[in-house]
């Protein structure tokens, strides 16, 4: 028996890679009850009784892509992973039901619109801590999930499954290395960092309100915090010298010359595809440094 789910295991971490995954990791359901964190409400076995595992895939976004946020070419990538996670924990959950194992999954984001978001802040399920207790990364002080491959630049979806399989190690060491980059370039001031823990206190409201301004121009989300955490591997193979310094100056230089060459390759793409930036009444920020989108923190 034993030899079977360790076949199961296998099984689905080659299907899940075979089918577009990046990353994969496997948690039990004690650990929700374990650490204690996620309200009750919230844990994979209120949502779906059965769950033995919660099977955690990834999909990392190319940095390149990320950098050029706010525009229409980093909301389209937004949407084609948003499309690509979602086909893959729907075939995977029939692939685990065809086997017989009992499985349901929960979409990437689990909300229709912003405008629910504002009444209750909150999505039935997180992916964030599931993706640290199936051992893919640590949370960030930008509120994110880091991992070593990506950095908070990826994405995930999770299938709740019958099936009683081993999980996979949780990071020990804390990828955040606190240089506070997120914190401030975040264009609404929604971070706070804080001394007695690594995640930042987060500002939902006002980051919600820069994901409706963003949204009305068509170039949602922003993703300002991810597109500056200098973790993660990806940076290696999109190797660029001082961008910590580079995404620091962004908003001075491109005042004082908004063709600075350093930045054409992200001005470029931003002038295509949305709406030009007109801030809408009552959601300007006191730095009027643009704005961010909401994310499942």
């Amino acid at each position: 028996m034993a030899e079977a789910k360790l076949d199961l295991k296998e099984n689905i971490i080659a299907f899940a890679r075979e089918h577009g995954a990046d990353l994969v990791g496997l948690a039990p359901v004690e650990l929700w009850d374990a650490f204690n964190v996620v309200p009750v409400d919230f844990r994979p076995q209120t949502l779906f009784p059965p769950t033995q595992t919660v099977i955690v895939m990834g999909m990392g976004l190319p940095l390149p892509i990320v950098e050029t946020t706010p525009s229409a070419l980093h909301m389209e990538l937004y949407r084609t992973c948003n499309r690509e996670l979602d086909g893959l924990a729907f075939n995977l959950t029939r692939f685990l039901n065809r086997l017989g194992w009992a499985s349901y999954f929960f979409p990437r984001d689990g909300y229709g619109s912003l405008k629910p978001l504002k009444e209750k802040p909150m999505v039935a399920f997180g992916h964030v801590e599931a993706a640290r207790y199936a051992g893919l990364g640590t949370r960030g002080l930008n509120n994110c999930l880091l991992t070593p491959e990506f950095g908070p630049r990826v994405r995930f979806v999770s299938v709740f499954t019958s099936a009683r399989l081993s999980g996979d190690l949780m990071q020990e060491k804390e990828l955040c290395i606190l240089c506070e980059s997120c914190a401030k370039c975040c264009p609404v001031d929604a971070l706070v960092p804080r001394e007695e823990t690594i995640v930042a206190r987060y500002d939902k409201m006002a980051c919600l309100g820069q994901a409706e301004e963003l949204s009305r121009r068509k170039c949602y989300p922003c993703g300002i915090c991810i597109k500056v955490c200098p973790v993660g591997r990806d940076r290696k193979l999109y190797p660029q010298k001082g961008f910590i310094k580079k995404y620091l100056q962004e908003k001075e230089a491109l005042a004082a010359n908004p063709e600075d060459p350093s930045y054409r390759a992200w001005t470029h793409v931003r002038k295509y595809g949305s709406l030009q930036n007109e801030p809408q009444k009552g959601v300007e920020n006191k730095n009027n440094k643009g704005g961010v989108g909401y994310e499942d923190r």
